[in-house]
């Protein structure tokens, strides 16, 4: 038996801690994920989970699942692709993505999910496969390049929505969860290159092993090892259980998150002052009218509303829009 064969034993026997961290990371998702929802039913002001720490706490958490995806690649992969196994996961992960697509563009249609981690993750896989023989060093370097090239190489010609899940494109991408290829790819990569090195130096065994207190190493595994159910579960718990606690208690935000998405919406064409001072007035006005809570509620549709409509045509003569 070769000395490799001694020091790389079956990856199933030796690296638990890797759920563990799995399992961390797909909790602290789930913190994320309990600001957003408690944002989108105007419990926080709107945006506050898309910019400073929240926005890098994100920015963090995708970062690790992605590392984590390149890592395990490598290690499920490394004495020869196991077709079978790939193919049943890569479909289980393709289904889970397109189930997010069509869930979303049913709720929020103007910021549904087209290309989120989940797909991600599925596009990243195939293309990793490209990587596994490279040594870690050329892996590194395609990692740096994947990440410099959704700085350098973002034009107008990737404007087109097909190309879009490059990353590559000049213009505002509206999604709730947006995770192109570049430059997140380059994380993956970087999880490929980790594996690489920490099997050439023998030192995945310092994934073996158990944490301390032995049921939150129990906990933590269990959720790692069923990363794609538990996705797939917590946000609709999540989301479900912030709607029960706002008809308990309504949330004192709802005028300021009306005209937060309403800026939102508004800066996809006009400059942001000009979409908070028009914004301000439709908001003031409904109110005044007393159809605010309609609105709101979405019982009335400010696209096709006649009175909606009249109100915000004053408001778009009296902002010069």
């Amino acid at each position: 038996m070769s000395q490799n064969a001694v020091s790389n034993p079956p990856v199933k026997a030796r690296l638990g801690k890797l759920d563990v961290l799995r399992g961390i990371a797909l909790i602290a998702m789930a913190t994320y994920h309990t600001g957003w929802d408690f944002e989108f039913f105007g419990y926080l002001e709107p945006g506050t989970t898309g910019h400073g720490m929240w926005k890098l706490y994100a920015r963090c958490i995708a970062s690790t699942f992605l590392v984590l995806v390149g890592f395990s690649l490598v290690l499920a992969h490394s004495r020869g692709i196991r077709w079978r196994p790939f193919g049943i996961r890569l479909a289980q992960i393709v289904a889970a993505a397109l189930a997010i697509t069509i869930a979303t563009y049913q709720f929020t249609p103007d910021s549904f999910v087209f290309f989120g981690i989940l797909h991600q993750i599925a596009a990243a896989s195939l293309l990793g496969l490209l990587f596994l023989r490279l040594p870690a060093f050329i892996i590194a370097f395609a990692a740096a390049g994947v990440v410099a090239a959704s700085h350098f190489l973002a034009s107008s010609a990737f404007d087109a929505p097909w190309l879009w899940p490059l990353g590559l494109s000049e213009i505002t991408i509206r999604s709730n969860d947006f995770v192109p290829i570049f430059p997140w790819f380059g994380a993956v990569l970087v999880g490929m290159a980790l594996a690489k090195t920490f099997q050439h130096l023998n030192l995945l065994t310092l994934f073996a092993g158990n944490i301390k207190p032995a049921w939150l190493d129990k906990g933590l595994r269990f959720i790692g090892r069923h990363s794609l159910a538990f996705y797939l579960i917590h946000q609709p718990v999540l989301i479900g259980s912030v709607y029960v606690i706002s008809q308990i208690f309504p949330p004192s935000l709802p005028a300021s998150r009306y005209a937060g998405e309403c800026v939102q919406s508004c800066e996809v064409t006009y400059d942001k002052a000009l979409c908070e001072n028009f914004c301000g007035c439709v908001v003031g006005r409904f109110q005044a009218d007393g159809i605010f809570a309609d609105a709101l509620s979405g019982k009335r549709n400010p696209q096709t509303d006649p009175q909606m409509q009249e109100i915000q045509q004053i408001c778009l003569n009296e902002t010069g829009q």
